[in-house]
């Protein structure tokens, strides 16, 4: 009967805006679910009933359309939408959320899965695991010197929570900085003494006046100059240097010095008109002149002093860092440089006596007319480290650059610093993170940093032919073609952020917009089946 068709498509529509609200409560259902992506329904007519085959124009009349009544509706599609959902920071950083099309790589019972959501965390056996099921996530780990391996070959992600870093001894130190080329010498050059000899001191008394000056390498020395009286007017001269330890290591060297009685100046040294002392020793790098000439000898109070250079300060630039030994014993490297000539200096290494000896430890630095390096030497310098407490002896290599690199000398100031060194102490695993390449890279307790393993994601040909298996996990079909597994980043437009989640891309307003519709939808369709009813009781009371 030609009314049944009205009333199979009135089922037909009950039947599929109820299926449309079924994808509307699950979306809805799902608005607060991590990763979650919405659903919709599209809807296709089905067959149709031909009434009158339609035919060709003729020469004397026209075409007829064919006529054709439709049977109903059906479900086209149920598709997902795949549109980026928003972040919802977390602070924890193993919450990982993708922005892209990519999708993290889970394997559970030697099943592999796929999802959006990244609520991970680390079990007790330090695998990076999905927190609901245990799904475990894939990727590829590093080798013991942090180097992950090329491919993209999967693997468990696990994390040795207990693992340490064994000591590096320091072999390679890299300088940089600047030494002021107006810089004055920095050995002391003039030492000049003035003042007054009381002419009443007894025979054997004595008038002594010191000071500080400087060698080549910035080392200081106490000069020390006595006269003590051996007649009227004359005195015997007595003048030494000695170190910082107090060991005398030039002189004493004595001179008889005669003063005119009369008018109190100096008049001979050793017999000689007085001169300039040249005060001289090329091992410890010690060169000045000794004026004395200003001395006089008179009735006042004796007032002997001194000045060295006018009082100005030695040039001396340094610069500190620590070096770590083959037992990860810390120790303080000092680098100095010394002003010896225009555009020359020379540098020396130091470490405390309590850290052990150093050899090797000096040599001289040259610069061009344009403050670039001329000549290092030795090139390359290379300190020998023997360390006290049972390390090993080590050679440790000291970069200070090459032509405007590294070391230069400008009008700028002086400053010479250490940029890096390659050495460290054992060290322990004390925090992670993972940056947007998906790197997880551990923290150790000695400031350094590693890279411990990378995460990997896939991406589809089609990500409408993955299957929903639940638990936010989805599996490949026949329909989504292979997944190109790669690093996060430019080949899978996908990056990483962690320390967020991403929340579900559901839009209440549109889900509730189709509710509308489809109620709408249902209503309309359950009329037709109540009024193809009604024609149905009418005809059949035709018979009374």
């Amino acid at each position: 009967m030609p009314l049944l068709n009205s009333l199979f498509s009135g089922v037909s529509g009950l039947r599929n805006h109820q299926s449309m609200m079924d994808v509307i409560s699950n979306n809805i259902s799902n608005v607060n679910t991590i990763g979650y992506k919405g659903s919709r329904v599209t809807f296709s007519d089905t067959f149709n009933r031909i009434v009158r085959y339609g035919s060709n124009p003729s020469k004397d009349t026209g075409g007829i359309n064919s006529f054709q009544v439709g049977l109903g509706m059906r479900i086209n599609t149920v598709d997902r939408t795949w549109n980026q959902g928003t972040f919802e920071g977390t602070g924890v950083t193993t919450d990982l959320a993708l922005q892209g099309p990519g999708l993290f790589i889970l394997e559970s019972n030697g099943e592999r899965y796929f999802t959006r959501a990244g609520a991970f965390i680390f079990d007790a056996d330090g695998r990076l695991v999905n927190s609901q099921n245990g799904a475990i996530v894939q990727g590829k780990v590093a080798n013991q010197e942090g180097i992950i391996p090329p491919g993209n070959y999967l693997e468990d992600i696990k994390i040795d929570s207990n693992m340490r870093l064994p000591a590096v001894a320091t072999s390679r130190i890299s300088w940089g900085g600047n030494l002021n080329s107006a810089s004055s010498l920095t050995r002391s050059e003039n030492y000049l003494q003035t003042g007054n000899i009381n002419s009443a001191l007894a025979n054997g008394e004595s008038v002594t006046d010191s000071n500080t000056v400087y060698d080549e390498n910035g080392n200081s020395y106490t000069f020390s100059v006595t006269y003590t009286k051996t007649a009227d007017n004359t005195y015997n001269m007595e003048y030494r240097l000695t170190n910082s330890n107090g060991n005398v290591v030039l002189g004493p060297t004595t001179a008889t010095v005669v003063f005119d009685g009369t008018t109190g100046q100096l008049l001979t040294v050793n017999g000689n008109p007085p001169a300039n002392i040249p005060i001289q020793d090329a091992t410890l790098g010690i060169n000045f002149t000794f004026n004395m000439t200003g001395i006089t000898q008179n009735n006042a109070t004796s007032t002997l002093a001194s000045t060295v250079d006018s009082n100005r300060k030695p040039t001396i630039v340094t610069g500190s860092v620590t070096v770590f030994d083959s037992l990860g014993n810390p120790h303080i490297l000092t680098l100095r440089f010394t002003k010896i000539d225009n555009n020359s200096w020379r540098w020396s290494a130091s470490v405390p006596e309590s850290s052990g000896g150093l050899s090797g430890n000096i040599g001289n630095i040259t610069f061009n007319p344009d403050g670039s390096i001329n000549s290092i030497s030795p090139n390359p310098p290379v300190l020998t480290f023997t360390p006290n407490g049972g390390a090993s002896a080590q050679n440790i290599i000291l970069n200070l650059g090459e032509n405007f690199s590294g070391i230069t000398q400008t009008s700028a100031n002086s400053v010479v610093s250490a940029l890096s060194q390659d050495g460290s102490a054992a060290a322990t695993l004390s925090n992670l993170s993972i940056d947007k390449y998906g790197y997880i890279v551990g923290v150790f307790s000695n400031g350094q940093s590693r890279k411990l393993a990378q995460i990997m994601v896939a991406t589809f040909p089609n990500l409408n032919g993955l299957l929903s298996v639940g638990e936010n996990l989805f599996a490949v079909s026949a329909n989504t073609g292979d997944p190109l597994i790669a690093e996060p980043g430019e080949s899978t437009g996908t990056t990483i952020q962690s320390g967020a989640l991403e929340q579900s891309n559901v839009d209440l307003s549109e889900e509730f917009t189709r509710m509308i519709v489809s109620q709408r939808g249902f209503q309309a369709s359950a009329r037709v089946v109540t009024v193809s009813d009604t024609l149905l009781q009418e005809i059949t009371n035709l018979v009374r």
